[in-house]
């Protein structure tokens, strides 16, 4: 089930959302410009679990930043382009709500915490690993945690590919998209080995659980929780 777009206008021009859509775009495009040596650049600015918990392990290599500091690089490097394209189509279609419900400035902090958890969740499940993790999929998650959490009842347009085939679009709502995604994170979370190559699964979860939990302490007081989604102009 992959959204492709959604029944609910914002009042805000999001430029925090869209900002952070063409970070991601320029720094994997440079990233893509370096051919090989992009590689280099994932193992300096990717976030290591073990160079933050434990930074003995990690004495032969040698640090362009501080540990903490790679968690907020990490966020804007993405493997290839259906990592970036598949996480650019979420944020684009979800978190210019989320803009929307909490203002620029608590949208970039809000942001940039779900990351920061989702990272740290990873850290705590496999607090020795030495794979670099990189993406912005983990602060996404926080987004689609308070998308859910505040316009569940919103319509999301979504495919559902099979195989070669493509269904028509088809509109559901908001809360059955976000939780079969979840669900999904959970069910490859629990049963994928945390300290192999691969999706940080639950990088997923810890993002999305804090964006639950930071919602509502960071939402416009003119924004209910579990709300209608507004309608455009001629809705």
């Amino acid at each position: 089930m992959i959204p492709i777009s959604d029944d609910n206008p914002v009042r805000l021009t999001p430029y925090v959302n869209w900002t952070l859509i063409a970070l991601c775009v320029l720094v994997f495009a440079y990233e893509f410009s370096l051919g090989d040596e992009g590689e280099r650049l994932v193992n300096s600015l990717g976030f290591v679990p073990a160079g933050l918990l434990h930074p003995q392990q990690t004495m032969a290599m040698v640090p362009v930043l501080p540990a903490p500091l790679t968690i907020f690089t990490s966020m804007f490097l993405h493997g290839g382009f259906l990592h970036l394209g598949g996480n650019m189509l979420y944020l684009l279609i979800f978190g210019n709500n989320v803009e929307d419900a909490m203002g620029h400035v608590r949208y970039l902090l809000f942001y940039l915490v779900s990351g920061v958890a989702a990272a740290l969740t990873m850290a705590f499940v496999s607090p020795t690993s030495l794979i670099p993790m990189i993406g912005a999929s983990g602060a996404i998650s926080g987004v689609l945690g308070a998308y859910v959490l505040l316009y569940p009842r919103a319509k999301v347009r979504v495919i559902l590919p099979w195989g070669f085939a493509i269904f028509y679009p088809f509109r559901i709502g908001a809360m059955w998209v976000v939780g079969f995604w979840f669900a999904l994170q959970l069910f490859n979370a629990v049963f994928a080995d945390a300290s192999q190559p691969g999706v940080a699964w639950w990088a997923h979860v810890g993002g999305f659980i804090v964006g639950l939990l930071l919602t509502p302490l960071l939402k416009s007081d003119d924004v209910p929780l579990f709300g209608t989604p507004r309608r455009g102009p001629w809705g």
